[in-house]
């Protein structure tokens, strides 16, 4: 199926909603596949690969 471009915030509320500790997503501001997940301090961390 193919990803949605969205930003942090939307990504980090999908992951929420599908109960994930983790959410691959297209991040609209830099057209990147990006990964957002939940750190065990209960925070949000994001990877942003480089290419």
């Amino acid at each position: 199926f193919p990803l949605k471009p969205m930003d942090v915030e939307e990504a980090i509320l999908q992951m929420n909603l599908l109960s994930h500790s983790f959410f691959v997503f297209i991040n609209a501001d830099t057209e990147t596949v990006n990964v957002v997940y939940r750190r065990n301090d209960g925070r949000y961390g994001l990877i942003e690969p480089e290419f």
